[in-house]
């Protein structure tokens, strides 16, 4: 942030501790996409790629839980919804087939990018402990979104479509666990 804050903005603290909380709740949110990804494949040939990547968002969550108790901040009030939806959006896009499972993941990661990318330029040096972290978890998200590209997301029966509804929902789950 430049400049004085205006009235009603976010300290430093606040801004941080939202960053957290949000950042907890999509890799916990991501936990349970795979989840219902890997009830509904669990069998296919890409189990063992949604693993793969179920394993590392099971690694960040864990990395985020520890720093939300090191830091004091509560989780987002809206972890029973994600728990549901989460495992729900995964289910769904698997019994759709195995390419729309992974144009999820492109969905999802393409906006976890950009949110990231956020994240990074807002601490910049500022926090440097978080800083390393979400550039880390950036980096990992990335190559979600590629491997899934990889595997045929783009070939997915109604890819565009499919892609931008995941996409303004993970949007909109971003902005609501920032805030409750």
């Amino acid at each position: 942030m430049t400049g004085k804050p205006l009235p009603g903005d976010f300290s430093h603290e606040e801004r941080i501790a939202r960053m957290i909380r949000v950042n907890h709740a999509g890799e916990y949110g991501a936990k349970r996409i795979y989840a219902g990804q890997l009830a509904v494949l669990g069998k296919s040939a890409s189990a063992p790629v949604l693993k793969e990547m179920a394993e590392q968002e099971e690694k960040h969550l864990e990395r985020f839980s520890e720093l939300m108790v090191k830091r004091r901040v509560r989780p987002t009030a809206l972890m029973p919804l994600w728990h549901i939806a989460g495992y729900a959006l995964g289910a769904a896009t698997a019994l759709m087939g195995e390419k729309a499972a992974m144009a999820c993941t492109v969905a999802v990661e393409s906006v976890i990018d950009g949110h990231y990318a956020k994240q990074e330029e807002e601490l910049g040096q500022g926090d440097e402990p978080l800083s390393r972290m979400v550039k880390e978890f950036r980096a990992d998200e990335k190559e979600h979104h590629d491997t899934a590209l990889a595997c045929g997301a783009a070939q997915s029966p109604f890819y565009g479509a499919l892609t931008a509804a995941i996409s303004l929902q993970t949007k909109l789950a971003i902005w609501l666990s920032t805030r409750f």
